[in-house]
């Protein structure tokens, strides 16, 4: 989420405990429900997540990688999405997030868990109006489901 008014140039990133016990910075994310585009997907996934309404601005890019779970390998490809915030508040209500934070652009390296998504990040400068007020707040999110070995 990036806030021009009172957080200028600034990120929403959602903390959560990782398998180790330890906090990780990450962007909202989760998977695309029945019926749901993944736009729909990740303003929802906003929502639930930092307690911000929001409408999607544009793609921002995809990320693809495997992991292995219950010694299965998943493949997994996440559709990141600029969104523009139209209301709400940060609120760490999802029981999957400890914390909700807005984190300055130029602090998102040292900040952010995945190089992936960093690199995502650093789009923004990019994407993002160059005049403050022509977009008050926006997010990176991501929505994607996984698939087994790659189908």
């Amino acid at each position: 989420m990036v806030d021009h008014y009172e957080h200028p140039s600034s990120v929403a990133l959602i903390g959560r405990i990782d398998r180790r016990g330890r906090l990780e910075w990450v962007l909202p994310k989760g998977h695309v429900e029945a019926g749901e585009t993944p736009e729909e997907a990740a303003v929802r996934e906003v929502s639930e997540e930092t307690g911000l309404q929001s409408r999607v601005v544009t793609p921002v890019g995809d990320i693809d990688y495997w992991f292995v779970a219950d010694n299965r390998r998943i493949h997994k490809t996440v559709h990141h999405f600029l969104l523009e915030a139209t209301g709400g508040s940060l609120s760490t209500d999802d029981v999957e997030v400890s914390e909700v934070a807005w984190v300055p652009l130029d602090e998102l390296a040292g900040r952010m868990r995945y190089a992936s998504e960093r690199r995502l990040a650093r789009r923004l400068r990019e994407l993002l109006p160059a005049s403050p007020g022509d977009t008050p707040e926006a997010t990176v999110s991501e929505t994607g489901g996984a698939r087994k070995d790659g189908s």
